[in-house]
């Protein structure tokens, strides 16, 4: 059941109603019990001495706990020796296999990447949430990025629905599962056997940012570490009810746990244009108040509350083997405590719809690469970078972002004909179609190719059936559209004696680009398209929120 927070109900006071309840044991003596205890055995010195190791144990027990406050889905781990084993117990850790070492993104040294994979796992669910028995794929993904000097934190959600290359990767019993060339994000965990470190070999294809640890949870950790807390806030900016996730919610704020809870972060159909970047925000939302709950007084101060919470996370947290004990997530969770809610960033990696697809989506160039440029770089996504008059270059050795490839780059051609005006003459590039064929003999490189387009302009460029093999990228086009030839070969670096007419086609077939094996890899590709510079401010138009977004509503 829903509360509004201002209704009076479980959400208006989240306060115990028995006060002794949230006071340690140790200090519910009143003035009369104290007096009361038979004497201390060795006198005055052996009572300070207690009263010092009490004091200690109080400390330890709230710096440890302090580490609660930083991360919703890395929640810290209790205070006390004997409750060590009980957690370390309830945390799932897996071995991950990441290939070869020199083929990773260069390590971000004291900045830390934390991969978040939420999946949409049932098992051992039931019916309740469909496909009964579904091991799951990454259906809410977020790189955390946290700042060197622990200043500020960067979270970026990565649509399940962004059309990307998933590289070979070794399944947990050690079989090799192929990669594919361009398939859903989401199909990164899951399909053919994935386990979370092709997500992460993923992430670090697509991005070029190197992860340092994953955490994994599922539908029924975000009910449990959401009740843990004693119940989320959320805002509404209208009526909600959406048959799919379950949810009906009045305007305004209410405070949400449980099934509830998660019906909030899964519901698509009724907010928004309905689809995946629309849920995005709302997860956001509720992670950054989650955060808020954990950071705030009520939860620090409440040993039960504080049980409860670590209990709950250790159990629904699954984590890579590098952090799969309770002091590993300990020091984890005390690092990332020191960063303040307001200085996190959450933001959406930007896409555009996929030109052979509008269910599915493609990275917006050069918007992306520009914001994983910042994010592996350390730069705040928070406030302008100080002395931005020089940036430094990114490391030349870290990978480039492989998820696009560039065209050929080789000097710009002089438009056919001799004419330099002829190009600025072409028609408005949105208005013509491009076919674009194969013949590079590496399967995907017309669809990368295609998406680049897009970028550029070409809002109706499509693949076709793959050409014959062939040694150099060409473009042929039909009568009265020179122009436009010599503008797609300007935009792709082409030289002059790439573009030739053909009499076959018609004013209907538009441009065909073949593309040869003189087409760079995509890695190549990215690299030439990337940023000379750390870029010192994000891209223009970037869905994000502030970790201390009160007023951040789902519409």
């Amino acid at each position: 059941m829903q509360h509004d927070i201002h209704d009076g109900g479980p959400g208006a006071d989240r306060h115990p109603a028995d006060p002794a309840r949230s006071v340690p044991a140790q200090r519910r003596h009143t003035p009369a019990e104290a007096a009361s205890e038979p004497p201390h055995p060795g006198g005055r010195a052996a009572r300070r001495r207690a009263l010092t190791a009490r004091r200690t144990r109080r400390r330890r027990v709230l710096k440890w706990t302090g580490g609660l406050a930083a991360f919703a889905l890395v929640a810290g781990c209790g205070g006390a020796y004997y409750a060590y084993q009980h957690f370390n117990n309830n945390i799932t850790a897996v071995k991950v296999q990441l290939g070869n070492e020199a083929e990773r993104p260069k390590p971000a040294g004291d900045a830390l990447n934390i991969l978040v994979i939420g999946t949409d796992s049932r098992e051992g669910l039931g019916r309740e949430y469909g496909d009964e028995g579904s091991a799951g794929h990454a259906d809410t993904t977020l790189l955390f990025h946290i700042a060197k000097d622990r200043s500020n934190a960067t979270a970026l959600s990565i649509p399940r629905d962004l059309m990307v290359p998933v590289p070979e990767c070794q399944a947990p019993d050690g079989k090799t599962i192929p990669g594919t060339a361009r398939t859903m994000f989401n199909n990164s965990l899951g399909q053919e056997g994935r386990d979370p470190g092709c997500t992460w070999k993923t992430v670090e294809k697509v991005t070029g940012i190197r992860v340092d640890h994953f955490v994994m949870v599922n539908f029924d950790a975000v009910k449990t570490l959401s009740t843990a807390v004693g119940g989320v806030e959320v805002c509404a900016a209208k009526d909600i009810n959406d048959p799919d996730s379950h949810l009906r919610m009045s305007k305004g704020r209410h405070v949400v746990q449980g099934d509830e809870a998660l019906a909030f972060v899964r519901t698509r159909h009724a907010v928004g244009l309905g689809g995946d970047l629309t849920r995005i925000p709302l997860q956001q939302q509720f992670i950054g108040s989650m955060i808020r709950s954990i950071k705030s007084s009520d939860t620090l101060t409440n040993p039960a509350k504080l049980w409860k919470l670590a209990d709950s996370a250790t159990k629904a947290l699954t984590v890579d083997s590098g952090i799969g004990s309770v002091d590993k997530l300990k020091d984890l969770a005390l690092d990332l405590s020191k960063v303040d809610s307001g200085k996190i960033t959450f933001a959406t990696v930007p896409v555009l719809d996929d030109p052979a697809d509008e269910n599915r989506l493609v990275l917006k160039q050069p918007d992306a690469a520009q914001l994983f440029s910042m994010v592996g770089n350390d730069r705040s996504l928070t406030e302008p970078a100080a002395g931005a008059a020089a940036p430094e270059a990114p490391a030349a050795s870290a990978p480039a972002a492989a998820s696009v490839p560039a065209a050929p780059v080789a000097s710009a051609p002089a438009a056919p004909g001799g004419a330099a005006s002829t190009a600025a003459a072409a028609a408005d590039p949105k208005d013509l179609r491009v076919t674009v064929r194969n013949g590079t003999g590496t399967p995907g490189q017309a669809q990368q190719t295609v998406e680049r387009l897009v970028t550029k302009g070409y809002a109706k460029a499509a693949t076709a059936a793959n050409a014959p093999v062939a040694a150099t990228t060409s473009i042929t086009y039909p009568a009265g559209r020179t122009a436009e030839a010599a503008a797609l070969a300007t935009a792709l670096g082409l030289p002059a004696d790439a573009v030739r007419a053909d009499p076959k086609l018609g004013a209907r077939d538009g441009l065909v680009l073949v593309l040869g094996k003189d087409a760079p890899t995509a890695a190549a590709a990215e690299a030439a398209a990337a940023p000379a510079a750390v870029p010192s401010e994000a891209p223009k138009d970037l869905q994000r929120v502030q970790g201390d977004d009160i007023d951040a509503c789902a519409k």
